[in-house]
């Protein structure tokens, strides 16, 4: 009687020597390479080692070193190795090459969505949660340690000499006048904020404020204001700032966040860049909103003080003539919103027949605009 196949012939056996590192140390040890037909298992024997993997868990992983063996790792186990110095074990290693499987692949993504999403939610969420509740902590003489601070460092950084910040402006005349303009705004305020002023010899067009009440004027912006009722709406902007405490919970802000991506993006080539873009990102969503309501109390505060608000779209207005608009990218990075929305805004909070008391006399809006002669 003949067959065409014989069932009863078993496989010759299995016998190699080979390398094991246990994922625990670097050091390689000696094995034996031994295949248990029974319960297709390759058996690893070594001084204080016996593992088994299932052949069909056996997988093969690029030769990094010389492409001259062969190296294995159990399926699901990324650390244990098998090092060969042939291929004989090959053949009979069904699955040695194939990829992991859909599911896990899907299971990764999974978790690397989540991943960005809880980093989403510390920088988005608990960040400025967190920003806000420390706010309110802060005592004012640590606000002002933070403004000085901060102060002169920006003195340093806009001082295209590098020998020393760039000066202060205090010629009496135009002090007197920037103060007359502070007395305007604060004496219709029941509870007026204490404010230290100060205008820097600096042509950048803008204002900003800093904790602990602090507000810095650059010459640029009372150069190309078009009158004191200008300079006042801004002040009036600033003060609104100040009274939310803004500063000091961007500051917070910013250190949480800036915290955060740098833990993550470390100092690979191109980080700064990346933390720099992503705080940019950050700031804007978050500013734009306290501009916003900085705006709404700037307009209010200045019908109070028999200013129209109309003089804050007039000096938007100035801002937006001195270069073109922002593309569509570029507004995603600004920290302020778009500046048309702000000129219609401020336009529509003027009373009809709003008639403005002048602010300062000629003589002391030039003596203004002089501070820094």
């Amino acid at each position: 009687m003949s067959t065409l196949f014989r069932t009863d012939i078993a496989p010759e056996p299995y016998e190699e020597a080979a390398e094991y590192l246990d994922g625990h140390s670097a050091t390689p040890h000696p094995v034996t390479l031994r295949i248990d037909e029974l319960s297709a298992k390759l058996e690893i024997i070594g001084e204080d080692i016996r593992v088994r993997w299932l052949l069909t868990d056996i997988r093969e992983i690029p030769d990094q070193a010389g492409n001259d063996m062969m190296v294995l790792r159990e399926r699901g186990n990324t650390l244990r190795r098998v090092i060969l110095r042939n291929r004989s074990l090959a053949p009979r290693l069904p699955y040695r090459t194939r990829s992991a499987p859909v599911t896990n692949r899907l299971r990764l993504t999974g978790w690397a969505f989540g991943a960005v999403a809880s980093v989403a939610l510390i920088i988005f969420v608990l960040v400025p949660t967190m920003a806000n509740q420390l706010a309110n902590f802060i005592p004012p003489e640590g606000e002002r340690a933070l403004a000085e601070a901060t102060l002169d460092q920006i003195r340093s950084a806009l001082d295209e000499t590098g020998l020393q910040g760039v000066r202060t402006c205090t010629s009496v005349d135009g002090t007197a006048a920037l103060k007359k303009i502070e007395t305007r705004l604060t004496s219709v305020m029941p509870d007026a904020p204490e404010l230290t002023v100060f205008v820097l010899d600096h042509g950048m067009v803008n204002a900003f404020t800093l904790p602990g009440g602090y507000l810095v004027f650059f010459r640029g912006l009372l150069d190309n204001a078009g009158s004191a009722e200008q300079v006042a709406a801004v002040f009036a902007h600033e003060m609104g700032h100040v009274i939310s405490r803004d500063p000091t919970r961007h500051a917070l802000r910013s250190a949480g966040s800036i915290g955060v991506l740098g833990l993550l993006f470390g100092d690979f080539a191109g980080g700064a860049m990346v933390l720099f873009l992503t705080e940019r990102l950050i700031d804007a969503q978050y500013s734009q909103e306290t501009e916003s309501h900085a705006d709404t109390f700037a307009q209010d505060l200045l019908i109070r003080a028999g200013i129209a608000p109309s003089a804050l779209a007039d000096m938007f207005a100035r801002f937006r003539a001195l270069g073109p608009e922002p593309t569509e990218m570029e507004k995603h990075f600004l920290s302020h919103p778009d500046l048309g929305d702000r000129i219609a805004s401020a336009r529509a909070a003027t009373p009809a027949e709003f008639l403005t008391e002048p602010v300062l006399t000629d003589r002391e809006w030039q003596a203004l605009q002089g501070i820094c002669d």
